[in-house]
């Protein structure tokens, strides 16, 4: 039976795939039933399954496409509207061929799945009596009962054919022959009802037959013309020859499948941990590279090794992206299907809703986008149910009567954002707080004390709702609570914004894969701590006299909302030596809707890592995530944000200097004026608005009017400069150039470069980022968010030079 399973894996296959759309594309037939491409698509997959289930002989399956066939015939041939009762149907049958599909791949067989009923509405809505025989197949007791009744169970053919003496030719012709004989006995019987004087529906044909479906007899012509072309008049010879040629496409399908491999998961999992090495070792390398430089400065082999480390480090980079693409899907295959949802939900609510898709090509690391599916049902059906108003109250308020809810993903630097949007009555951030306190989850202190973004968090909560009465959509306390725990655990973030009346976008930001990360490295004495980018949302430095201490705890202000502070050395109970310094370093870290400022030492910079287990003695370390090795070789431990934060709630005020915040001389403070940064562009009036952009905060600026003059006033040692805004396209010396340049020498390693320039396109910025860049700035660009870069990496970049 060899043969016989590879025949059904590939009818499995081919199975899903046919019916993974179908969600889709019959709610879009609901509301588009003219569209006959779409419904042509459609009837193509009922036929194509029920004519390899009945070669296979599940005959429940076969059963119930048949009937989905002739509804969907009956429609293509106008006589018969899709209404949503009809569509009710159709969906209801849809589920049931998926749950017998399954049940085929699970058991190989299709039995215990009663059809009946549904088979019945189906041919009521065709135009029948509704009273059909349902075919019972029950399930073999053992393999040798079912070798047993097979010839019983299939008693077409007195010599059944040894598939296993057959060849994959033989195989397809007898699929045809079978295919054929089945249409013969049901034209046989149509022909009988015909004669009774009963009204039969016309044959269903698949869209590519239609052409020759008037030719009655399958019997080939007894002498057909060696060269047809010269003859004038044989325009049914030329039919002839291509009708079997009709059958064509189902024989195509191989061909495209051979374009395509199918790879066990294991063997890319091995594959990414083979690139993670890599990855440490492209770091040693760099590391090792730099302190060469630095002790050879000026030998004539520096030039040749540089070229060589930029093209392993080039070439690594390339390779993980392209082994990352290996795993990526597609975060379609998760939207695809809302649409069904949304048609359901709308009719179970007695709402209008329309949803529309976007982004849906944007790809994801599969094991993120097996784990998103949750979260955004969970958010979608809360926006349908709570968010979007019945057409009534719409239409009160002087809106549209159908709601609308958008889905659209996009990339964000190393992250994916997946938006939520309705427009529907929005988020009440005092009834958010009322209902809180009726639960008993905040309490009157914290209500008064929480910003409006902390009282839409209050949705996350556990037992938090807002339903009136528990019903099949909400009203449990379920449901967005887990949504907050599986972003967590994907190091992902949640940031919502709702007006009332007006309505809510809710943003999850993902990471892009979880193997290879960006993280920040920070200090604590002598020991490090890798934290993932994706959880920071920035970094500031700060004066000890802007830490307070509120009821025990160590609190900031952070432009318009108070930030609960706590030094990492306090969590993991690292010895630390008080130090004279006026200032702290401050990673600003974001979880779904929580923040938390965590104090460090240093701020080393930022790395690309590859996560490493622990390790079955080390695992489970509270606030540990796992390992990493640095380009020089030491093991940093790579931070649990989700647990970190958890562990904050438990640390009392941190020890800073002393306790006179506030006393110190606010004289002594670094201040902007100390910065220095060079401006690099060919182009004057560029320079004068950048110039212009960041006087008044007060820096020294020097300008250079090309990438070789820059490079020359830097080995002057003039200046100590803080960091570069650098034009790309340049004479003499490009922007690329330049960055390349200054990255050579060990001194300027951590000078933030930034680019400023016009050129957008994906290869530019992966250019920029080879070369040394940090940031990339695209013209035109505002003052302010050319000043707040500037600000953002000079504070970072302080601790180093």
């Amino acid at each position: 039976m060899d043969e016989f399973q590879e025949i059904l894996q590939d009818f499995l296959v081919e199975s899903f795939e046919l019916v993974e759309k179908l969600d889709e594309d019959l709610v879009e037939l609901e509301t588009n039933p003219e569209d006959l491409e779409l419904l042509n698509g459609i009837f193509r997959v009922a036929h194509t399954v029920k004519g390899a289930s009945s070669f296979l002989n599940f005959d429940v399956l076969t059963h119930l496409t048949h009937h989905m066939e002739d509804v969907l015939n009956k429609a293509r041939h106008g006589e018969l509207i899709i209404t949503p009762d009809i569509m009710d149907v159709i969906l209801e049958s849809i589920d049931l061929m998926k749950a017998l599909l399954e049940t085929i791949r699970d058991t190989s067989t299709d039995a215990g799945i009663d059809v009946s009923a549904c088979v019945a509405r189906l041919d009521k809505v065709s135009g029948g009596s509704g009273n059909v025989e349902t075919p019972v197949v029950e399930a073999p007791a053992a393999e040798e009962e079912v070798v047993a009744q097979e010839p019983a169970s299939t008693p077409v053919e007195e010599d059944e054919p040894d598939y296993d003496s057959m060849d994959p030719d033989e195989i397809e012709a007898e699929i045809e022959r079978l295919l054929n004989q089945r249409q013969e006995e049901d034209k046989a019987k149509r022909a009988a009802k015909l004669a009774a004087g009963e009204k039969v529906p016309e044959m269903p044909t698949a869209p590519d037959e239609e052409e020759v479906k008037e030719e009655p007899t399958p019997e080939p012509e007894p002498t057909p013309a060696p060269t047809p072309a010269p003859t004038p008049a044989p325009s049914a010879a030329p039919k002839k020859e291509e009708a079997p040629k009709a059958a064509a496409p189902a024989k195509r399908t191989p061909a495209t499948v051979e374009q395509t491999i199918r790879v066990d998961v294991k063997r890319l999992d091995h594959l990414m941990n083979l690139i993670g090495e890599l990855v440490l070792a492209k770091n040693r390398l760099i590391k090792i590279n730099d302190d060469v430089e630095e002790r050879y400065e000026g030998e004539e082999f520096l030039e040749e090794l540089n070229q060589v480390v930029s093209i392993v480090s080039l070439v690594t980079t390339d390779l993980q992206i392209a082994v990352m693409k290996t795993r990526m899907l597609p975060i379609g295959k998760v939207f695809n299907k809302f649409p069904r949802m949304i048609r359901d939900l709308s009719r179970e609510l007695n709402k209008k809703i329309e949803l529309v898709i976007s982004g849906e090509d944007t790809e994801l690391d599969k094991s993120i986008v097996e784990e998103i599916g949750d979260p955004l049902v969970h958010i979608i059906r809360n926006s349908c149910d709570h968010g979007i108003e019945t057409p009534e109250e719409r239409l009160a308020k002087g809106k549209d009567e159908t709601g609308t809810i958008g889905l659209k993903a996009y990339n964000e630097g190393n992250q994916i954002v997946i938006q939520i949007d309705d427009d529907g009555k929005g988020l009440d951030t005092e009834m958010l707080k009322n209902k809180s306190l009726e639960k008993g989850i905040i309490t009157e202190k914290e209500a008064d004390n929480m910003s409006e973004k902390e009282a839409f968090g209050l949705i996350f909560k556990p037992g938090f709702s807002t339903a009136a009465s528990v019903t099949n959509v909400s009203g449990r306390g379920v449901g967005m609570d887990v949504v907050k725990t599986n972003i967590e655990k994907l190091n992902g973030i949640i940031d919502i914004d709702s007006e009332i009346g007006v309505g809510t976008s809710m943003k999850l930001k993902i990471p892009l894969t979880l193997a290879i990360i960006q993280a920040l490295l920070v200090g604590v004495q002598e020991e490090y701590y890798a934290i993932p980018l994706a959880s920071v949302l920035e970094t500031v430095r700060i004066s000890k006299d802007e830490i307070y201490t509120v009821e025990g705890k160590s609190v900031m202000r952070l432009r318009d909302e108070v930030l609960s502070l706590v030094h990492i050395g306090d969590i993991f109970e690292v010895e630390r030596i008080l130090d004279a310094s006026e200032h702290a370093y401050v990673v600003v870290l974001g979880l779904g809707t929580s923040k938390l400022g965590l104090i460090v030492d240093t701020l080393v910079g930022q790395e690309e890592i590859v996560i490493k287990s622990l390790g079955d003695y080390l695992k489970g370390i509270e606030g540990v995530a796992g390992a990493t090795i640095r380009g020089d070789g030491g093991v940093t431990l790579i931070v649990d944000v989700v647990a970190l934060m958890q562990m904050a709630r438990d640390v009392k005020a941190t020890a800073m200097v002393d306790n006179s915040a506030g006393e110190s001389d606010n004289n002594e403070k670094t201040k902007a004026s100390d910065y220095t940064i060079m401006i690099v562009d060919d182009s004057k009036t560029d320079r004068t608005i950048m110039r212009k952009a960041l006087e008044p905060l007060g820096v020294t600026l020097v300008e250079a009017s090309d990438g070789q003059e820059a490079l020359n006033t830097l080995k002057s040692n003039d200046y100590n400069f803080d960091a570069m805004l650098i034009d790309i396209e340049m004479p003499r010396m490009d922007g690329y150039s330049l960055a390349t340049e200054i990255k050579k020498y060990n001194r300027y390693k951590n000078l933030p470069l930034i680019a400023v320039t016009s050129r957008t396109g994906k290869s530019d910025r992966m250019r920029g980022v080879e070369s040394g860049m940090v940031e990339y700035i695209t013209k035109p660009y505002s003052a302010d968010y050319l000043s707040s870069v500037v600000q953002r990496n000079v504070n970072f970049k302080s601790e180093f030079l």
